[in-house]
């Protein structure tokens, strides 16, 4: 058996915007991330989760007139009002700029002299006549059984359960959700499995009354042995591969997919410092080849880390009001309230599928890996003025061969020819190539190996 605590869109659906937002790092510092934004038709997804329980928040990047907009959540048991609620998406643009892949950029220091670089909040109105407004044609009311009805903040929500998936999808179309063909195939699954199905739609009404603009994200929550991200019902109204970014939050290790590879993406490379103007083209390219090496069937790591800290930072850590708000329950856990959110570590999930890359759902676990990872790019700048040193030669030597290894990483990152890259490369001062030849004593120092 198995559970559903994704969705789909039934409608247009396009990418949400990313706040940016910087932070001082620990060491360099963080100058260009590559959030969700960069991403067409991404999908932004937060669980939380800890022992069989979960929080779902789903990102509704709808666009279009409200009155078109459906939702369809298959889930494990009926949801109750008390645990389902709209929150804000900044928390949400938050987290992601805290988990971008990001640049980080440092600055050689005179060669000459002595120092040493070393790098190292819940609205819920209950609807009188909610009941009657989704009540199914009586031809099918034995097949299709309302579980519950209320209304969150702009939504109308019920819970069905259903015996066959000719007759949900049937009910859906005779309740007036214009639902994509092929939907009664890609609830089969779910319906045979005796899941349960959260629908929403908007309330006209009350979305004009709250004065939102945009729809605000769902989150519920529920209990499930069983730790799921589906993805097939995703892929009924499709144009395309998919993307997926999903922002798992455990209290202490990374999680992971169990069925599908895990793949972390190269990390802390050196590349051409051109690439503090051209990140968002240079990353979507190395994520394109990365995702070309795995074939299409990998789930690839961006993020893994404890929430308290991070280095280089692309955002500050999220605040304890926003975990809270995304879900997170057990920050009282062993204490006050004060103080920093120890147990709270995220993991960053990014996939690009389609139907054939990804037959299947998203299966995950929670590992015993605490290890901090980032997707992190390094630019590195040479000190270009002039100078006289015994040590001014090797510097020299280790830039320009320290170019030429930037270039063959882009090349390796990207796809991207090594021609075109040099092109795009900042030339060096003429005293990198006309550097005096060593002296007597430099070639004994080389000797002794002092």
């Amino acid at each position: 058996m198995r559970s559903f605590v994704s969705h789909i869109l039934i409608g247009i659906t396009c990418l949400g915007s990313a706040l940016p937002s910087n932070a001082d790092a620990f060491c360099g510092f963080f100058v260009a991330k590559a959030d969700a934004e960069l991403f067409n038709e991404a999908s932004q997804v937060v669980m939380v989760h800890d022992a069989g329980k979960t929080v779902l928040t789903m990102v509704n990047d709808y666009q279009g007139d409200p009155k078109n907009f459906a939702l369809v959540v298959p889930v494990p048991v009926v949801l109750k009002k008390e645990v389902v609620r709209v929150t804000e998406m900044g928390p949400i643009d938050h987290l992601d700029a805290f988990t971008a892949p990001r640049l980080a950029e440092y600055h050689d220091p005179d060669p000459c002299s002595e120092s040493i670089l070393r790098l190292g909040g819940k609205t819920v109105t209950e609807s009188a006549a909610l009941a009657d407004t989704f009540a199914p044609a009586e031809q099918r009311r034995s097949r299709v059984r309302v579980e519950a009805s209320f209304t969150v903040g702009e939504y109308d929500i019920v819970i069905l359960s259903a015996e066959e998936s000719n007759a949900l999808e049937s009910w859906l179309r005779d309740n007036g959700y214009d639902i994509p063909k092929g939907a009664a195939s890609a609830l089969r699954p779910y319906v045979r499995t005796d899941m349960k199905f959260f629908v929403a739609r908007v309330n006209l009404e009350n979305m004009k009354k709250s004065g939102f603009q945009k729809l605000r994200p769902l989150q519920f929550a529920f209990k499930d042995p069983r730790f799921m991200l589906p993805i097939r019902l995703g892929m009924i109204n499709a144009n395309g591969p998919q993307e997926l970014l999903a922002y798992v939050i455990t209290k202490e290790h990374r999680a992971e997919v169990t069925n599908y590879r895990n793949v972390k993406i190269p990390t802390n490379e050196n590349i051409p410092t051109f690439a503090r103007s051209e990140f968002e083209k240079i990353y979507s390219a190395a994520f394109d080849t990365q995702v070309e090496r795995a074939n299409g069937r990998a789930v690839f790591t961006e993020y893994a880390w404890n929430m308290a800290w991070c280095d280089p930072c692309a955002a500050n850590p999220l605040s304890r009001d926003e975990l809270e708000s995304l879900g997170v329950w057990w920050l009282d856990e062993g204490g006050g309230r004060r103080g920093p959110a120890q147990k709270a570590f995220v993991t960053r999930l990014h996939a690009r599928y389609d139907e054939n890359t990804f037959p299947e759902d998203l299966m995950l676990k929670v590992t015993s890996d605490r290890s901090n990872y980032q997707v992190r790019y390094v630019l590195r700048h040479p000190h270009t003025q002039p100078v006289e040193c015994s040590a001014a030669r090797d510097y020299f030597a280790r830039v320009i061969k320290r170019r030429e290894d930037e270039i063959r990483t882009l090349a390796s990152l990207t796809g991207w020819s090594r021609e075109k890259i040099r092109e795009q490369m900042e030339p060096l001062p003429e005293h990198f190539e006309k550097a005096p030849e060593k002296g007597f004593l430099d070639q004994v120092r080389d000797w002794f190996g002092d």
